[in-house]
């Protein structure tokens, strides 16, 4: 059917099962009890601990249980850690014990953790003492005297300690699908974060539908690579692998080398990755040494996916590439590209909405549903969306209309078919003397050439221009950028307007915890001239 105007309907085929978190646990111990669930991925392959879906159930209940010792049901509980075993068990421990789960970013300092947890009213929180350099233990500390609903601090150093206050003489409590498990904090990529909060049968359904949509099979092997602490991560790796009773092998932070090896080691057959982390696996010196051949889907996410990317991933793999796309407050998949879509769609396009989804495309002025081909805001409504902002009914009323429609400040076009084209963030639009420009245009046209590793395109304020575009780049491994030869290329094809002005080098860019560039931080940076100009050659 040929769509006239922007809005579309997901299949209804996989059904949204009205299922908790543990009841999916439980089913898949009761359907594989022996399979392996859940390796951890670490360096020392002597260290490697593995679970096998019936370990992993009753461990998850000895925590259920270990929890309620200390917390009620729907109190808040926070994890402060990278990808370890204990996160998922917490994970799955919260879910059947009725607590709602508030990640944090392991990176966070003393004043980010003051915030989460008092935004959230966390009663406690399951920590390291110490992460990469980050004194984790002395960050509470220094924040503790300002959380005053904390009462409870847990040190996964003494986990076992903690486990002996489980006792199973009471029944685990009522949980329903519709219940509220966590709270997740939007990544950051426009200012500081706001928790949604996510339930049951939202996450468990989406981190389905996604391996559904992928083709993953039963038993598949699914390196996880995203953090724990956000969407893709803790839904789409922990509960997509859960769907089909797949193994999980958690990578305890991300680093290309050991996650080549994990891949070959495990025969690994999907993963997840943002762009950033592709990239770096590309130009790893060991990419071309390690047997990727078991691979069958590689997914990535959580930001625009160069063409370039999608069609070398593709040539180098012999596997299909496919795009997923949402946000944290849709748990997180809105719509997403199938394995076997044409190039064309996989390298242009976000695909089409997900099972049992809506989406349509609206006027960000007037709410009105666009004609197909026109850009407007990326609506989408469903079982997938957030229950609310946490303690924040002003955010939430601005983003969840009264018709249940969630308002992601994403621009975005729709075809006749429901594929879906992305331009980028309502609020990362570029409005230069008048003329609106979609950083990502430009963006997909300078990750091409050769001298280019990564980019962002960012609008800069300029008294005459009102903002200017500027070019943030990092080199490909072995090439130097020259301006000149940037900005002639970029004429080629983009007129004059959008052609950027500045132009900038960076070694490295300012990431979210889940990889995705801040554009913001790129332009706090610019505004306190810490930032290396690229000069013309004529300069």
């Amino acid at each position: 059917m040929s769509l006239s105007e922007s809005c579309a309907v997901g299949t209804d085929d996989p059904v949204v099962r009205d299922l908790t978190i543990g009841d999916a646990l439980r089913e898949a111990a009761a359907a594989a009890p022996q399979r392996p669930a859940l390796v951890a991925g670490s360096a020392d392959p002597a260290a490697r601990r593995q679970w096998s879906y019936s370990e992993l159930l009753a461990q998850s209940e000895e925590v259920a249980h270990a929890l309620l010792a200390r917390f009620r049901p729907g109190e808040r509980v926070a994890v402060w850690a990278p990808n370890i075993p204990e996160w998922v068990l917490l994970e799955y421990g919260a879910a059947l014990a009725g607590v709602v789960l508030v990640t944090v970013n392991p990176s966070y300092q003393a004043e980010e953790l003051a915030y989460v947890l008092n935004q959230s009213r966390a009663a406690g929180i399951f920590l390291l003492r110490e992460f990469r350099g980050n004194p984790m233990g002395e960050h509470l500390q220094a924040a503790r005297d300002r959380c005053p609903h904390l009462r409870e601090v847990l040190y996964i150093e003494a986990w076992e300690a903690f486990l002996q206050d489980a006792t199973a003489a009471s029944a685990l409590p009522a949980v329903a699908p519709g219940d509220a498990c966590m709270i997740q904090y939007t990544s950051g990529t426009t200012g500081f974060p706001k928790g949604a909060l996510l339930h049951h049968r939202g996450l468990v359904n989406n981190g389905a539908h996604t391996m559904a949509t992928n083709g993953a099979r039963d038993g598949c092997v699914y390196v996880g690579i995203m953090p724990l602490f956000h969407t893709a991560g803790c839904v789409l790796a922990v509960l997509g692998a859960l769907a089909c009773r797949g193994t999980l092998v958690l990578v305890e932070m991300f680093e290309p080398g050991l996650v080549l090896e994990l891949m070959e080691a495990y025969r690994a057959n999907a993963m997840l990755g943002v762009p950033t982390m592709l990239v770096a696996l590309l130009e790893h010196p060991d990419f071309s040494r390690r047997d990727l051949s078991s691979v069958e889907v590689i997914c990535s996410g959580g930001s625009t996916v160069p063409a370039a990317l999608v069609q070398r991933l593709e040539q180098v793999l012999d596997a299909p590439f496919t795009i997923v796309f949402g946000q944290t407050e849709c748990s997180p998949v809105a719509c997403m590209t199938r394995p076997d879509d044409s190039i064309e769609d996989k390298a242009h396009t976000l695909g089409r909405p997900m099972p049992n989804v809506e989406v349509k495309i609206v006027d960000p002025q007037s709410g009105a549903t666009l004609p197909v081909g026109q850009l407007g805001e990326f609506l989408t409504r469903g079982y997938h969306v957030m229950l609310e902002y946490f303690d924040n009914p002003e955010a939430t009323a601005k983003t969840i209309d009264a018709q249940g429609w969630l308002h992601t400040g994403d621009l975005c076009s729709m075809d006749e078919r429901g594929y879906c084209r992305i331009e980028g963030r309502l609020k990362d639009m570029i409005i230069r003397g008048g003329e609106n420009i979609y950083p990502r245009e430009i963006e997909e046209l300078l990750f091409k050439h050769p001298q280019v590793g990564e980019v962002a395109v960012v609008g800069l304020p300029d008294e005459r221009m009102g903002e200017e575009v500027g070019a943030f780049l990092r080199p490909a491994p072995g090439q130097s950028l020259e301006r000149d030869e940037l900005f002639a290329y970029l004429r080629e094809h983009l007129s004059p307007q959008k052609t950027p002005r500045l132009w900038f080098e960076v070694d490295a860019f300012p990431l979210t915890g889940s990889g995705k560039i801040q554009k913001f931080a790129l332009r706090e940076q610019w505004q306190a001239g810490q930032c290396r100009e690229l000069t013309a050659a004529s300069a």
